[in-house]
């Protein structure tokens, strides 16, 4: 599918060799293709192709946000209702990156008010 040259300008090469997807969005992927069981940390990093260095960190951000569950070494998708929030979120983002394009952070924090300003 083809992007829009502002895309291929100003997105990172990581992003542009995984169609947008994040880490986080490859192991919830797995994790829900799988929702009847759970994985080591290992079997999901091979599953999921996010390097070794990167693994530990996407689960442990993803268990703190409760989309994940983890025990022992086994990790699992985590409850429903918290897991349906995060696909509806990240469903209406990439709407939103698909109509208007992604966000470009440092437009966005050129234009943010400072606290220290407004105080």
């Amino acid at each position: 599918m083809p992007i829009d040259i502002k895309t291929f300008e100003s997105a990172s090469e990581d992003r542009l060799q995984n169609g947008g997807e994040t880490n986080a969005d490859r192991v919830m992927r797995f994790l829900a293709t799988h929702s009847d069981q759970a994985f080591t940390q290992s079997e999901i990093r091979d599953a999921t192709d996010v390097k070794a260095g990167s693994i530990s960190v996407v689960l442990s951000r993803l268990e703190d946000r409760g989309l994940v569950r983890h025990k022992g070494n086994y990790w699992a998708l985590g409850e429903a209702d918290e897991v349906a929030s995060y696909a509806s979120m990240v469903e209406s983002t990439r709407a939103a990156n698909d109509r208007f394009g992604e966000e470009d952070m440092d437009e966005w924090l050129e234009y943010a008010v400072d606290d220290e300003e407004t105080k």
